[in-house]
């Protein structure tokens, strides 16, 4: 068996253990860090996919790129309200690097990965694939920003907003730092590759499946059925589209 595919699987069995533990609220206070596993594995992942679709030295070009973009737009928006409003990562969601979750760079490049993957499905239109994949990745925090806010306090908002007290310039700043990455990632030529293409496909419906099932517990109805909608469209459209 391969790296690649002996990650696939291992994700998949921590995925299934970790959707039981979370779902039905099993899972003690110290195992809260396998919850960070998880978003690194996804991180993983979508290196493995970039990997295949760009050759190995721009997938590591652009996996670092990612890693590092995302993780210091999250440290100037956290330490200076700046990008994506006015909060602070408590210590829940441990280790922290200059205030910011080591996880979080994990987490947007698995939103990378599987935004640029449903991106590249939808449209075949070089100049439409960032929006797409910017628009994708705000979906994707649809439904994490309340789950780790209202329910895990991962981190704390210091202003309101009228979706779940999220402020709207969070949604725009996703949508912002994903369409910059987007479009960086435009500048290196691809192949296809239909495995890891429909593997990103698998890791983006897991995932909103884990905190639609994580919101539903907590009863954040809204948050579940928007998101549950908007992902499957997206899902649908990607599958069933052929681009031309």
């Amino acid at each position: 068996m391969s790296f690649e595919n002996g990650l696939f699987r291992f994700f998949i069995i921590w995925y299934i253990c970790g959707v039981i533990l979370l779902t039905f609220d099993l899972l003690p206070a110290w195992l809260e860090w396998a919850n960070a596993v998880f978003l690194i594995l996804s991180g993983l992942l979508a290196i493995v996919y970039f990997t295949k679709v760009f050759g190995k030295k721009a997938a590591y070009v652009i996996s670092l790129v990612i890693f590092l973009f995302s993780y210091l737009a999250e440290y100037i928006g956290s330490t200076h309200g700046i990008l994506f409003g006015d909060y602070y990562y408590t210590n829940r969601f441990a280790p922290n690097l200059f205030e910011v979750p080591i996880a979080i760079g994990f987490a947007w490049l698995m939103v990378m990965g599987t935004s640029h993957a449903l991106a590249n499905a939808i449209s075949a239109k070089k100049w439409m694939q960032p929006i797409i994949g910017a628009c994708i990745a705000v979906v994707i925090d649809l439904i994490i920003d309340p789950v780790a806010f209202k329910l895990k306090q991962y981190w704390i908002w210091q202003e309101d907003g009228v979706y779940y007290n999220i402020p709207f310039s969070n949604f725009l700043g996703w949508f912002i730092v994903a369409l910059i990455l987007h479009v960086f990632i435009l500048s290196f030529s691809q192949e296809k590759n239909s495995l890891w293409e429909k593997r990103m496909f698998y890791l983006f419906a897991l995932t909103i499946t884990m905190f639609v099932l994580l919101a539903a517990t907590g009863e954040l109805w809204l948050a579940c059925i928007l998101t549950a909608c908007l992902a499957g469209m997206t899902l649908y459209t990607a599958i069933g589209r052929k681009p031309s």
